[in-house]
């Protein structure tokens, strides 16, 4: 599941300023969406590139469009319907929701996507929330007390014909939103002035969407200098963790666990952007669970990083350098007897994760413990296959 954080920055908010200071920070953050009134959507446009939701408060979307001398000159790439009306308790729900105007709002404006924006103040409004959810794409629920909101109600109600998303005030609701029933809300709207919040609820966003890895131990069988081959640095645009690296591979059942060059060497300054990777042949793992070829990686595509202990993120790849250089072919024998070989620069720079800690290829001798990454599947085009393939 993708997640979402979408930022309130309505005039409940307060003023422009006060308003342009959280959107700013949505912007620099990450975030996805801003929830804004619809006369501040050109502003949100001149401000940068983040997708838009506007409050309708005042009628039908259709009406407005088309009454071209009305007509606002920036639309938003959402209308969310309930903002002074039922859907926030200005309005009294009616008793049969067939009489609402809300809805009514909702089924009529098609030409949109469209939000249903919902207070849940009692169980109606629960109820309500989940007829909304029946016509809008994106289903925004605010809980005014989170002991009376049966969120795990509404996302085991609320299918794929909505996006749920979950009103939230700080980074540690969004981590229960997201968790919530082990599948959680498809996004949160956070309703907080702090910019560390905003930017700590993007972070929990990130980390909900991150698979961590099952990393084990491969015996070091043989190792052996050959000639030279094309190899690859891939230099990011993000700074490597001291215990952080990247899972490379000659195959893509077995990928072993290359370091980023953090360390400071007597040879050269370190690169805490750079993971010098292997042949131009070889696998790297990529944040979707799939492979590419390092060959194939340009300027602006994501590949995973990992740590020693499993857990992954994404960077950015900045550019990929092209070398010939002297190589090691290393290979390795798996927890499950399989044997599995990548080749690595011939070069003390170049360090793996080892029983004994980061060590250099160039003091690596058979017997050797590394980490790697396994997996008993071949792949086809960087996704996983159910068939017999041969690497050796």
């Amino acid at each position: 599941m993708t997640r979402a954080v979408w930022v309130k920055a309505d005039d409940a908010v307060g003023d422009w300023d006060a308003r342009r200071a959280r959107i700013t920070t949505a912007l620099e953050a990450g975030a996805d969406w801003v929830l804004v009134d619809e006369e501040d959507v050109e502003r949100v446009r001149e401000l940068g590139d983040i997708s838009v939701a506007a409050f309708r408060t005042d009628g039908d979307v259709s009406l407005i469009d088309d009454a071209e001398d009305e007509a606002p000159t920036a639309q938003p790439d959402a209308y969310v319907i309930g903002k002074e009306g039922e859907g926030d308790g200005t309005i009294d729900l009616p008793n049969d929701f067939s009489g609402s105007a809300d809805l009514s709002t909702l089924r009529r404006n098609t030409d949109h996507d469209h939000g249903a924006y919902v207070r849940i103040l009692s169980k109606d409004h629960e109820a309500f929330a989940e007829a909304a959810a029946e016509e809008a794409e994106y289903t925004l629920v605010i809980g005014e007390d989170w002991t009376i909101i049966p969120l795990e109600n509404l996302i085991a109600r609320i299918g794929a014909e909505t996006d749920l998303v979950a009103g939230v005030t700080s980074a540690a609701e969004a981590k229960t939103a997201f968790e919530t029933l082990e599948i959680g809300a498809d996004a949160v709207l956070l309703d907080s002035d702090d910019p560390d919040e905003i930017r700590r609820t993007v972070e929990v966003r990130d980390e909900a969407e991150r698979e961590t890895l099952d990393l084990e131990w491969g015996t070091l069988v043989e190792i052996e200098a050959i000639g030279s081959a094309d190899r690859v640095c891939v230099d990011t645009g993000n700074l490597f963790e001291h215990d952080e690296g990247m899972l490379v591979g000659s195959m893509s059942r077995g990928l072993v666990f290359v370091h980023a060059e953090t360390a400071e060497s007597p040879y050269v300054a370190s690169r805490p952007f750079r993971v010098n990777a292997g042949a131009v042949h070889a696998y790297v793992r990529t944040p979707d669970g799939g492979t590419k070829y390092l060959s194939e990686l340009t300027s602006g595509d994501e590949v995973q990083v990992a740590d020693t202990a499993g857990h992954t993120r994404e960077a950015i790849v900045g550019r990929v350098k092209i070398e010939k250089r002297p190589m090691f072919r290393v290979a390795l024998e798996t927890e499950s007897g399989d044997r599995i070989e990548t080749l690595l620069q011939n070069a003390e720079t170049i360090k793996v994760a080892t029983r004994d800690g980061r060590k250099a290829v160039t003091s690596l001798s058979p017997g050797d413990e590394l980490l790697l990454y396994y997996e008993d599947t071949a792949r086809h085009f960087g996704e996983p296959v159910e068939e017999s393939i041969i690497e050796k």
